[in-house]
């Protein structure tokens, strides 16, 4: 088993002033990186509050021998993100690793939510995301290398009542991840998303305390570090939580090619057994192949050759 180290590499973790953040800053400096502790310094709810929070993690990571520096750019700004990763470039010298953790919570049912609070958080969780991959995206090109995770949640993945804005962004990222994963490859820059159950600031009063006690962000933290090292995978979703690991993927089901004169919506509905049906389901690699499969799969209905421009 290889270890993993970040020597000479310079990691950005968004958000890491307290929980999760903390705990993969803490992890990545301990294995060797310079690190850029970002925490806007702001409550659960989003409000702006102080950095503190950063400069305590930095003092830390110091004490124990490592290099740090804390900012406070506010990750749905894209041009105090430019400024941060200026800052991590001019300090430093490279940006090899991005880990986008900030978030927020503001939590209703749909009917009760604000377009407000909607936006606000998915200002913070999507577009932050957007925003610090954008501005460390040509770093990476020029240098051949990057490794990039992003932070999705179950409430994405499956959903989770009273969540719908949260839920939204986090399913924004995970198709973020789909599609950076592809075009980063050329320049060995490798997108994955960290799917993390963990008792954070934000789960507080939510979960019994012998439970909590189970989910302590440093359970999360060696799979983080795993989704970044050098020899990561790419496009890939790792759930997390309490020292439990295991790859979340979308599949589709084998369905069924209806021919022309079954193609109506009464079939469908009768058909709805069929194509929910788990049995011999499927991992789509891409886009297209979902269209390859499904013209293949209509041809056959209809008795029809296929070919393929190559």
């Amino acid at each position: 088993m290889n270890t993993i180290r970040f020597d000479g590499r310079t990691a950005i973790v968004t958000g890491a002033g307290a929980g999760l953040g903390r705990s993969h800053a803490l992890g990545l400096a301990a294995r060797g990186a310079n690190v850029v502790v970002n925490d806007l310094g702001v409550s659960t709810q989003g409000g702006r509050e102080t950095s503190d929070a950063a400069r305590a993690v930095v003092a830390e990571i110091e004490a124990a021998g490592g290099r740090a520096i804390a900012n406070g750019a506010n990750v749905a700004d894209a041009a105090e993100v430019e400024a941060m990763v200026a800052e991590a470039m001019d300090t430093f010298g490279s940006v090899d690793v991005l880990v986008n953790n900030a978030g927020i919570l503001r939590d209703k049912t749909f009917a009760k939510m604000t377009p407000e609070d909607f936006r606000a958080v998915v200002e913070v969780h999507l577009f932050g995301s957007v925003n610090c991959t954008r501005a460390v995206w040509p770093y990476m090109v020029a240098a051949g290398y990057g490794r990039i995770a992003m932070t999705t949640s179950a409430s994405g993945m499956y959903g989770n009542f009273g969540q719908s804005n949260y839920g939204a962004a986090k399913a924004g990222v995970f198709g973020l991840m789909n599609v950076l994963a592809k075009e980063g490859a050329r320049a060995d820059i490798r997108v994955n998303t960290l799917a993390p159950t963990a008792a954070t600031r934000m789960t507080e009063g939510l979960l019994a305390e012998e439970v909590t006690s189970l989910l302590g962000p440093e359970t999360i933290t060696p799979g983080l570090l795993a989704l970044v090292a050098e020899d990561a995978p790419t496009g890939m979703v790792l759930g997390a939580g309490a020292g439990c690991f295991a790859e979340i993927k979308v599949y589709e089901t084998e369905g069924v090619a209806l021919d022309d004169a079954e193609l109506t919506p009464e079939a469908v509905f009768a058909a709805m057994d069929r194509i929910r049906d788990p049995r011999g389901q499927h991992v789509i690699a891409d886009a297209f192949s979902q269209t390859r499969r499904y013209v293949a799969m209509a041809a056959a209905a209809r008795n029809l050759a296929v070919t393929w421009k190559e």
